[in-house]
């Protein structure tokens, strides 16, 4: 049984650091995986690990920045689910898991972009990396551009398939699963892919299945993305969502297809079993601070967002300490820091976070002041 441990690791894509959690009971199953990460993805916390940071072929799961970029691309505008991406004659070489594109034949970005999330396509994954950056090396060069702007220090690509497996391409299933928490943190709406069991193209004619067999047995089950070269062993990248509680499982280098399935199904399992989350943010509304000698009467301490991992078994001693000044003096800039909320659960502290203004809140100026003072000398100035 490899030793569970628990990353603090301070992820800011939502603003908050990822808090700190217990362990997963020792009770877990060994592993059949080579490698094999747990992460919570509200929070980015590392729950479980096995040969973390290893430097492996991860295959197509490979493709979860592919996806990433892709959906990165749509939510800023770049590109549109609705383009048309015609393949090139080298799209449709690529062989492999493929839906056999003709060169000049022609999708829109959502049906190259489901068949990459449903049947691991590579000739599509080609296809939208050239529609992209114009080429796949220059979509590769993105690729590891992100990967960097992401933190990830033990990945490097050299294709956005998988397919090949030169020394050059690697990463690992910590930084894998940093990737599918992007991807599902940020771009939720591609699990309207990864969760297709079955669909059809080109009219019907092509069906499509799954390669992720979970998808018909784990209750919330979001995806994400299988893979399998002879070199890299059976991987999978399996997420999952019950009662807005989402989990990523990474596990690399499997024996066979069934055994990378029950692993992801053992991690996932001990962590909802083990964990769940609650919000930052107090359940109460957050009363306005008084300010002195400002164009405003009060300020507004805005929520926090995100939420805290906590242990199940705390779940019921939940509690929320606001710390806030009773007044300020102006001026206060949007977003200053006011105060901060104290989550504790179990009696023990779990979370800090920062109360901020929502809004800005000038001082007065000369005029201000005097007509301030002239209402101070009446008595109508607290």
């Amino acid at each position: 049984m490899k030793k569970v441990l628990i990353f603090l690791i301070c992820i800011l894509l939502l603003g908050t650091p990822a808090w700190g959690a217990e362990a997963l009971p020792e009770t877990a199953a060994e592993l059949d995986a080579h490698a094999a990460v747990l992460m919570d993805v509200d929070t980015g916390t590392v729950l479980y690990e096995k040969n973390a940071l290893e430097e492996l072929p991860p295959a197509s799961v490979t493709k979860v920045m592919t996806m990433l970029l892709v959906a990165e691309a749509v939510d800023s505008g770049q590109i549109a689910l609705t383009d048309t991406v015609t393949a090139s004659a080298r799209a449709s070489s690529m062989g492999g898991s493929e839906i056999w594109l003709e060169e000049g034949e022609q999708f829109s970005v959502e049906e190259m972009f489901k068949c990459v999330a449903v049947v691991s396509a590579n000739d599509c994954a080609v296809a939208l990396a050239e529609y992209l950056c114009g080429s796949e090396a220059a979509f590769v060069e993105r690729m590891n551009a992100r990967a960097k702007e992401l933190g990830l220090t033990h990945t490097n690509f050299n294709n956005c398939t998988g397919l090949f497996e030169d020394d050059g391409h690697y990463t690992c299933a910590y930084d894998l699963a940093v990737i599918s928490r992007e991807l599902l943190l940020h771009h939720s709406w591609v699990t309207e892919y990864t969760t297709i069991w079955m669909d059809t193209i080109r009219d019907g004619e092509f069906g499509l299945s799954n390669t992720n067999k979970l998808l018909r047995s784990y209750d919330g089950l979001t995806g994400l993305k299988t893979g399998y070269t002879s070199t890299a062993g059976h991987c999978l990248a399996a997420s999952a969502e019950r009662d807005g509680v989402a989990f990523v499982a990474v596990v690399l280098g499997g024996s066979t297809s069934a055994a990378r399935f029950q692993d992801c199904r053992t991690l996932l399992d001990l962590a909802y079993a083990s964990f769940t989350t609650v919000p930052l943010a107090p359940p109460e509304a957050l009363a306005p601070i008084a300010l002195h000698l400002g164009t405003a009467d009060s300020v507004q301490p805005m929520p926090p967002q995100g939420k805290a991992l906590i242990s199940r078994s705390a779940a019921g001693e939940v509690s929320y300490e606001v710390v806030l000044p009773e007044s300020l003096r102006a001026p206060v800039a949007q977003g200053e820091t006011l105060g901060k909320v104290v989550l504790t659960a179990g009696g023990e502290v779990v979370a800090e976070a920062p109360l901020v203004a929502a809004e800005g809140v000038e001082a007065l100026g000369p005029g201000g002041l005097l007509l301030w003072l002239c209402r101070l000398f009446l008595g109508y100035a607290a």
